[in-house]
């Protein structure tokens, strides 16, 4: 199956076993994440080096994030972020994943900008601490005039599909000057419908399903992204 070229398609990959189901499904790129239940925090060394190994025809983007919670960083933790924005420089990562606020609620415009002089070279995106911004349209804003390449967002709602009457504002506003993706909640029996409603493009998702595990002492399942998921979630705006 070749996805339509009219759209752009995220898996949010907690792993590279993640990484390569969702190349398999046919995602353009994946952003790698540790701690997904934390809202994701940046992965090992060892996994990205590896995930850029075996990524040959998607994407490899790596988040940003020192730590779960909020968006509001000290000086120790934005200095790691800067670091951590050098090694996937060297190896050559395509892109990575930030988003700092202010204890108002505005976007960190210094440290945006000290992490996009980090980035050169590679593609940014602005991750959902924009869906706890103040005044959304002006938060959108900033992150146009940082340079970033795309926004994700579920319309400061718990998912991309109750956030859609936002979604569709913001993407009108930003009328091409950046890409608007819409995560969260997004999978093979809304894809369409959120396109619909707000004429965005890009989409964010994990198409994740649970696997047991090995162990005879019974220890949890692992949730891990499905190739089929992936797959079935890009046919659905797949002529």
């Amino acid at each position: 199956m070749t996805p339509n070229p009219r759209y752009r398609f995220e898996v949010c990959a907690n792993s590279v076993e993640s990484c390569l189901a969702a190349q398999q499904g046919g995602a353009h790129r994946v952003e790698l994440c540790a701690n997904i239940p934390e809202g994701g925090t940046t992965p090992s060394y060892g996994e990205i080096k590896q995930a850029r190994r075996l990524l040959v025809n998607t994407k490899l983007h790596v988040i940003i994030r020192p730590r779960g919670g909020d968006f509001i960083y000290s000086e120790m933790e934005a200095e790691r972020m800067v670091e951590d924005i050098r090694m996937c420089q060297l190896l050559c990562v395509d892109g990575v994943v930030f988003g700092c606020l202010t204890e108002d609620g505005d976007i960190d415009i210094p440290l945006c900008q000290r992490l996009m002089d980090a980035s050169q070279g590679m593609s940014v995106t602005f991750h959902r601490a924009f869906d706890c911004t103040r005044n959304p349209q002006q938060a959108l804003e900033d992150i146009i005039s940082l340079g970033c390449d795309r926004l994700l967002t579920s319309g400061q709602q718990p998912t991309a599909e109750e956030g859609t009457a936002l979604l569709r504002q913001l993407n009108d506003q930003a009328a091409g000057r950046i890409a608007l993706m819409a995560g969260s909640g997004v999978n093979e029996t809304n894809i369409a419908l959120i396109h619909r409603q707000t004429g965005i493009c890009e989409f964010h998702f994990s198409a994740r399903e649970p696997i047991a595990g090995d162990s005879i002492f019974g220890f949890g399942q692992r949730m891990i992204t499905s190739s089929q998921r992936v797959q079935a979630t890009i046919h659905q705006l797949t002529p």
